[in-house]
């Protein structure tokens, strides 16, 4: 998972939209407490934004160079579908600098 020390290369901001109870948002939550600890440590200074608002469905948000965004829905994903949409969106981010 060597593309994980690479989000700071990759994107300029990374947000994650979640409820705080919701079932919809439970996969996210999951993510977010299994690796955050792990992707911060590999990008210290990354911003990695974790937004929580009741009722909100679970998106993931990556923005690159010139102020472009692309966004996931999350919802019904599980913990592994999110890591992987991470990564499709880390490498995306990767080939348009090459």
């Amino acid at each position: 998972m060597a593309w994980r020390g690479n989000i700071s290369k990759s994107l300029k901001e990374l947000r994650i939209l979640l409820c705080q109870s919701s079932p919809a948002s439970a996969s996210a939550r999951t993510f977010v407490e299994k690796n955050y600890r792990d992707l911060k440590t590999l990008n210290p200074k990354f911003p990695f934004l974790i937004r929580e608002c009741s009722g909100i469905q679970p998106q993931l948000w990556a923005r690159y160079d010139m102020g472009v965004e692309r966004c996931v829905n999350l919802d019904g994903m599980s913990e592994s579908q999110i890591l992987k949409s991470l990564e499709d969106l880390v490498k995306a981010g990767g080939a348009t600098k090459a």
